[in-house]
């Protein structure tokens, strides 16, 4: 076998297997062996390129083999045979085919074969032959001849190449130089020319024709590439680039700025505080610094790389390619993740440091340098939470306008769907920090400061003016007119309202805000609301009256000082029913907190919000539900995605009570179901309380003792005692005060005929002072509760159910020992109720009151709670959501029919009664608010014979009468016109009608402006309407109408009325100062940077500009879906969307009060002085004409 050679040996026999059975030639062989003179007979198979041989044709195993590639076989002559032995047998030997096959490996030795047959030897010759592989190594060695042939002729081809190239280039210089030189000899001869004419001169007529010839060639070349030049600028392709060019200019721009606010919070903050932090006396310390500034200078130093590349960039225009860029950018934008996580935690820990009054006062030190623009801390470090937003918007309108072909297009696609995904993380964040900061711009608004504001669990629920009524001895209402002026400018008081605190103020007249010195600030938890008067109050029923029913009050209860009571008066019954149900919502969530604190207390040393936020089971990941790790004003995790069905259970689940789910909900409805479905809900959740309810969602209370889990499982019997309920919040609110104080209570109960005694721990059900004798007075700690016979009704000594409106009649307060109180009531919520029977669960059950009575009081508990719920909820939808049912009449008398199923409820407790004759009442009246008038209604009453003229009318009338019509359009926009981009489909008139009618409303008024001035003739007059009309756009900014400051400065910019420079040339100098003022308040630089600041720092009432909102809306129904690939809703989607209208709605809600003028708002509507815009312009030629270029 060949030495050379390596092989498994298993390979080597399977293959001499398959030799054996297909081999090309088989049979036998003499192979000559090592000695010259002896030849072996072996049975030879040539399977492939291998030769194998063995012993005998039925041995197995292989005994050689050689590989045959590259080998060569040829014959040879038999060898000489010695003389001795028998002739024949020579002879036999000389017959025989002898042929070798050489190796083309050194050292191997040739293989020496022969045969008996010549047929048969030539036969192994040509196998073997083909088996070598020869002819395809010949070819191969032919073809890299010819390659190695081609190759040099192509070098050659080069060097001949290059040097024709050297010649050209030679010959390139020597023609120049020629050139040179026959110019040079041309004008030497020029002037030894003689000046006369030469009589070999062409014929005249013939240069004439050459120069007319001539001209027409030039004419027709220079028209050929105009129309080329033109045809390529009017193409959709080079309007994209100029578009795309634009949005990259744009960018740049952008960029710099967003450099330069990183710039001045690096350097204007985050290192003078380093440096205090290190000093002396430290106002700050480097841990708090650190956790402020987390990662801003590892930002700005990534920005300002990014910039310098943009910059870059714009040498090479107009060839922009900026995907590299962002390459490098995206690896690198993960420190947002880090910042945005950090973000709220920065402000709290600003807020910290800012009570200390060396700190507060440096940072104002800070704030006060030019380079900040009046800017506050909290407004720097919240830009960079807009920078990804921003970044992802450049993207979308570059991919708009980059070709499909584009060399960048799938690294712009890449580096959007990356921005998106870090976004969606970064939206979880924004919420709470947009919390904080209206939080804080509030505290800076108030004069005094408010410690409260600087908790950060203090969520902003809503703001405006309400007018506060005197009070005088006893708590009587002092008499005085709703109509009175004094009333109105000494009682006016600007509210707001947080999940934990009501703050009243006084305005002064610089606009800064005052708290009052006595019920300035008052928490929630001591406060019962108190929606209608009671009957046999006189004085309050004559208030009523005299109000117009637009009074409620707030019952202040502290602990350490006497109770006192705050009147108040809303605009309208819309006002009053919107901030009734937000107070109560609020009241209602921190009741709930309480009870849950009272239930858990004996249980846990936990507390609750605590316990609720480390609950896996109430943000816990499902199938069809996902959480964020945001919390919601009750500190529970927001939902992220869910399916319709878990937004339903949410919204009637009895442990949650989010203001924010709750608006949220009803705002976006209608993108992922319908009212009906909605309605069928809270329906099943009133008739079916046990079944439609789900377990999860009444688990809370019970599973949290291993004595209550028990005992409610004693009975399996029936279905409905297997359930698991947890606490109800109540509907209303009490009179009862902090639940932090607790008193033992014996409750004897009347119900299902069974009477039992139990001693159970509960909150106090405080009242106002008692006065009795001290002989007679019980421990504080200790009261007795008991049933009241229908025959002790006219008992004197009994006194008034309390206020809550799940309280039953049956449950009366009486003092121990038989002794009655003057002035003070007190009874049990259903809430309570509950609260006592799951405490005493702990401590076992007393005797005399088994686990049908204790089953019987927990369906009880229930039944209430879901009755609670339901009208909470219907409430919140009647009140802040009335266009649903004005809209929708079937839906609108299907809630009637509920609420006239529930009034027959037999077993409805007298306030659940009287809050569903309050919704009801409010869901029936037709008649709307004086101040609630449609813009057709003020066009109606404006019929006068004679209109005014713009020189008669002033300034001030002019802004009042702007502005009042702006806010009656822009109210009169219902929110579902919001949802989905109507204002920008096709048949957007039918969906969007009213936010068309306030698109067309702009129009008109800036068209007015425009018309006005362009109709006088004179310099002079047109400069003096300028100016006047500069002035009413700054009294309506001092109106908050920043949609009429708009109206006018987009007039005032229009071409017809900016290109006249002698009349602008008349106009003051403080009138262009104030024009350029108010076109930077409403510019839409930075997506109205500006304008959004000068919102949140002014207060109802005021009129934005829809657009600002418009765009919002489309970026979020753009940039996210509304549903999952798993079919879920997008809820984080639908809560931004929320919180959108939720701040459009507030502008809507708070009326101006200004009274119409009927002449000058026919003077406005008149379209008969609106000139088009084509007019406008020619006027305007007419007036200035173009100077000549």
């Amino acid at each position: 076998m060949q030495k050379s050679v390596r092989y498994n040996e298993g390979h080597a026999l399977y293959l001499a297997f398959l030799a054996r059975k297909e081999g090309t030639k088989r049979g036998f062989l003499s192979k000559k062996a090592a000695e010259a003179s002896r030849w072996h007979e072996k049975w030879f198979a040539l399977y492939q390129n291998v030769l194998f041989y063995f012993e005998g044709e039925q041995s197995g195993r292989p005994a050689g083999m050689y590989l045959l590639e590259g080998c060569s076989c040829e014959r040879t002559p038999a060898p000489p045979r010695t003389s001795a032995g028998p002739a024949g047998a020579r002879d036999a030997l000389d017959k025989q085919y002898y042929f070798t096959v050489l190796f083309g490996h050194e050292g191997q030795k040739p293989l020496e074969l022969r045969c008996e047959e010549e047929q048969a030897g030539k036969e192994w010759m040509e196998a073997i032959h083909q088996a070598s592989y020869a002819d395809i190594l010949i070819e191969r060695e032919v073809l890299m001849q010819k390659y190695i042939h081609l190759v040099q002729i192509v070098e050659t081809e080069k060097i001949a190449a290059n040097q024709l190239r050297h010649q050209l280039e030679d010959q390139d210089t020597e023609i120049e130089r020629l050139k040179s030189e026959i110019v040079a000899l041309n004008k030497t001869k020029e002037r030894m020319r003689p000046y006369h004419s030469h009589q070999e001169d062409e014929d005249p007529d013939i240069k004439k024709i050459k120069k007319v010839q001539s001209f027409m060639r030039g004419w027709l070349c220079r028209r050929k590439w105009k129309t080329i030049v033109q045809d390529y600028i009017c193409s959709p392709h080079a309007e994209s680039m100029r578009k795309r060019n634009q949005i990259v200019f744009t960018m740049v721009e952008a960029e710099t700025e967003y450099v330069h606010q990183l710039y001045i919070l690096v350097n204007g903050f985050l290192r003078p505080l380093r440096m205090a932090a290190s000093s002396k006396k430290p106002p700050i310390s480097h841990d708090d610094v650190s956790s402020i500034f987390l990662n801003s200078e590892t930002i700005m130093f990534l920005h300002e790389i990014f910039h310098q590349g943009l910059k870059a960039r714009l040498a090479n225009w107009p060839t922009l390619v900026l995907a590299d860029l962002f390459d490098i950018l995206l690896p690198m934008l993960n420190i947002y993740q880090e910042f945005v996580r950090n973000h709220q935690y920065s402000l709290q820990v600003l807020a910290n440091c800012k009570q200390n009054r060396d700190f507060d006062k440096l940072l104002k030190q800070y704030e006060a340098n030019p380079a900040c623009e009046g800017r506050m801390l909290e407004t720097f470090l919240t830009y960079p939470m807009f920078q990804i937003p921003r970044y992802i918007i450049t993207l979308h309108e570059l991919l708009a306008h980059t070709p499909h072909e584009h060399v960048e297009r799938k690294s712009l696609e890449f580096a959007k769907s990356k921005l998106e995904e870090l976004s969606r993380v970064m939206h979880d964040e924004v919420s709470d920090t947009e919390n904080i900061r209206k939080n804080l711009a509030i505290e800076r608004m108030i004069v005094e400061g408010c410690d409260i504001l600087l908790d950060t669990s203090q969520t902003f629920i809503r703001q405006g003016s309400l007018i506060q009524v005197p009070s005088v001895e006893r708590g009587k209402l002092s008499k005085v007119r709703l109509g009175s002026l004094s009333l109105k400018k000494e009682g006016e008081r600007q509210c707001f309202l947080f999940t934990k605190h009501f703050l009243i103020c006084t305005r002064s007249s610089g606009g800064k805000l005052h708290l009052l010195k006595t019920g300035g600030v008052l928490s929630l938890i001591q406060c019962t609301l108190i929606e209608e008067p009671d009957a046999s109050d006189d004085d309050s029923k004559g208030s009523g009256h005299m109000f117009g029913h637009l009074d409620f009050k707030i019952v202040v209860e502290p602990p350490d000082a006497a109770p006192f009571t705050v009147v108040l008066l809303a605009p309208s019954r819309q006002e009053k029913a919107a901030w009734m149900s937000d107070i109560s919502q609020c009241v209602d969530n921190i009741r709930c907190n309480g009870l849950m604190t009272i239930v858990f207390e004996e249980n846990s040393k936990v507390t609750v919000p605590h316990m609720i936020k480390s609950d896996a089971r109430l943000h816990k990941d499902d199938t069809d539900i996902c959480f964020s790790k945001t919390l919601n004003s009750c500190k529970v995790p927001q939902i992220r995605y869910a399916s319709v069905e878990r937004l339903l259970e949410r919204l009637t689940d009895l442990r949650f009570l989010s203001i924010d789910f709750l608006n949220t909900f009803l705002h976006t409805y209608r993108i992922f179901t319908t009212a009906t479905v909605v309605l069928a809900k809270l329906s099943d959740i009133y008739k079916r309380p046990f079944t439609s309810i789900p377990v999860r969602s009444l688990e809370l209370f019970f599973a949290t003792s291993p004595n209550n889990r028990g005992e409610h499982m004693v009975d399996g019997k029936s279905p409905r005692l297997c359930r698991k309920f947890s606490s109800p919040p109540p509907l209303a609110v009490s009179r009862t005060s902090s639940p932090v104080r607790a008193r033992k209570l014996s409750l004897t109960s009347s119900l299902n005929a069974r009477i039992g005694a139990l001693d159970l721990t509960t909150s106090s059900c405080s009242s106002s002072p008692t006065t009795h004798s001290p002989t007679a007075s019980p421990p504080p700690h200790t009261a007795v509760l008991e049933s009241s016979p229908a025959d002790r009704a006219g008992d004197p000594t009994e006194l008034s159910p309390c206020r809550s409106p799940s309280t039953p009649r049956h449950l009366r307060y009486r003092q121990p020992g038989g002794q009655a109180a003057d002035s003070s009531h007190c009874s049990v919520s259903p809430a309570s109720a509950f609260a006592i029977a799951t405490a005493a669960a702990g401590h076992g059950s007393p005797p005399g009151f088994n686990n049908t009575e204790r089953t019987c009081d927990k369906e009880f508990i229930i039944r209430r709670t879901a009755t609670n719920r339901v009208l909470n909820v219907l409430r919140h939808w009647v009140s802040k959501h009335a266009q649903d049912f004005e809209l929708n009449n079937e839906l609108k008398m299907n809630v009637l029919n509920l609420l006239e199923e529930v009034l027959r409820d037999p077993d409805l407790l007298p306030q659940e009664r009287k809050a569903t004759a309050n919704i009801l009442r409010a869901l029936s009246q037709d008649d709307q608010d004086d101040i609630h008038l449609k813009l057709e209604d003020i066009i109606q009453m404006t019929d006068c014979p004679k209109a005014e003229c713009f020189e008669t009318l002033s300034a001030m009338e002019l802004a009042e009468q702007i502005t009042l019509l702006d806010h009656v359009v822009f109210r009169s926009i219902p929110y579902e016109e919001f949802l989905g981009q109507g204002w920008m489909k096709l048949d957007k008139n039918e969906r969007t009608p009213y936010i068309m009618k306030t698109s067309q409303h702009f129009n008109e008024m800036s068209n007015l402006v425009a018309s006005q001035i362009m109709n006088y003739a004179d310099i002079s007059s047109r400069a003096n309407a300028i100016e006047k009309w500069v002035a009413v756009a700054d009294i309506c900014r001092c109106l908050h109408n920043y949609n009429g400051v708009l109206e006018i400065t987009a007039a005032l910019n229009r071409s017809a009325i900016y290109r006249l420079k002698k009349t602008w040339a008349k106009v003051s100098k403080q009138t262009k100062a104030l024009m350029d003022k108010l076109q930077k308040t409403v510019s839409s630089e930075g997506r109205f940077k500006n304008l959004r600041e000068t919102l949140k720092n002014c207060n109802p009432p005021a009129v934005p500009y829809l657009g600002m909102y418009l765009t919002d809306l489309a970026f979020i129904e753009e940039g996210t879906p509304n549903f999952t690939e798993e079919g879920l809703v997008n809820f984080s989607k639908m809560r931004m969307i929320s919180h959108i209208i939720r701040e459009i709605r507030q502008f809507q809600q708070t009326a101006y009060r200004i009274d119409q003028q009927p002449k000058v708002i026919q003077y406005l509507l008149d379209k008969a002085l609106i000139i088009d815009e084509d007019t406008l312009y020619e006027l305007s030629l007419k007036i200035e004409p173009r100077l000549p270029a």
